[in-house]
């Protein structure tokens, strides 16, 4: 049992230190995409520490099971994992977890599900106020995305991800907006399509809303939020300047408070927009080098520890 216990043990160290110090690192503003993806492989570790768990506790409580898993294995790996004597632990711990991961599959589910009406919802909607021209459909298709204008008086622009992705900008923010600052906020919309951020999202959120007692899974939803929004920042800022994309960020804000595609509150504009006029430089290459490294240990000490006592055995 001694690499079951390893993997809770570890898995309750990544779901609660891990996220502290990770929420209070201060180079995360100047790497958004790092920070997104060193927060998917601490996510991935914590839910592999529960896989793995599970599957060693189905192991010890069901031998049928144990005997297939350890089928063609050296002798002396079974019986250093030490689960022909663990029957009564096995049970408990592989139905809290097995009730964990059906929490975690429901919440996924019903999360998708959830997304993709809204998305059809507002995808509709949008058809109706900004009908296609027929000739345009077949250009259309071709393209990734497509550009709309609504008539609206006040400045906005947002993005709608799907198959049929689709940029909105208002009439309102092309009247305020100039030549440059337009092609900013279009830069950072396409930003969040191109780079799935709404998988992100739905992915935090589902797994914040079937655990929320569990701060790691909180934690990654809200900097997920957050973090999306500073990477479609930079890519905008790369192609269009820092000046030209902070100018256009408060312009859409002067009125509704709200810049691309999160909800309000979530964009922190005042604080998007000092940071762009700051423009702190980014990390060294050695020191990103680090961090990604350092990211995918995570997942990688998990198989380790699982796999500990087997490899124990060959030597």
């Amino acid at each position: 049992m001694t690499a079951l216990l390893g993997l809770l043990l570890l898995g309750l160290l990544l779901a609660t230190a891990a996220p502290r110090r990770l929420t209070r690192a201060r180079w995360v503003d100047r790497e958004p995409v790092l920070a997104l993806l060193v927060w998917q492989c601490l996510v991935v570790a914590v839910l592999l520490c529960c896989a793995l768990s599970l599957l060693l506790a189905a192991s010890a409580a069901l031998p049928d099971l144990r005997s297939l898993l350890f089928t063609g294995a050296p002798h002396g790996v079974e019986a250093a994992y030490g689960l022909h004597n663990a029957e009564g632990w096995g049970r408990l711990c592989a139905a809290v977890l097995a009730a964990g991961g059906l929490q975690t599959l429901f919440a996924l589910t019903r999360e998708v599900r959830s997304a993709k009406a809204l998305r059809a919802h507002r995808h509709a909607e949008l058809a109706t106020l900004s009908p296609e021209l027929p000739g345009s459909i077949d250009d259309a298709r071709q393209r990734r995305e497509r550009l709309v204008v609504l008539e609206d008086v006040r400045p906005g622009a947002w993005s709608l991800p799907g198959h049929n992705s689709r940029l909105v900008v208002t009439t309102g923010a092309l009247r305020q907006l100039t030549h440059r600052e337009l092609e900013a906020v279009l830069s950072h919309e396409r930003g969040h399509v191109r780079a799935r951020h709404h998988w992100l999202a739905q992915g935090a959120q589902a797994l914040a809303s079937g655990f929320p007692g569990v701060g790691v899974f909180s934690a990654f939803r809200n900097q997920v939020g957050e973090l999306v929004e500073l990477a479609a920042d930079d890519r905008a800022a790369r192609r269009h300047g820092r000046h030209t994309t902070a100018l256009a960020l408060a312009e859409l804000n002067l009125g509704s408070g709200v810049f691309g595609s999160c909800p309000p509150g979530m964009a922190q504009s005042p604080k998007r927009v000092d940071r762009l006029l700051a423009g702190r430089p980014r990390l060294s290459v050695s020191h990103r080098l680090q961090l990604t490294l350092a990211a995918l240990a995570a997942p990688v000490a998990v198989v380790l520890t699982a796999a500990a006592p087997g490899l124990a055995s060959l030597l």
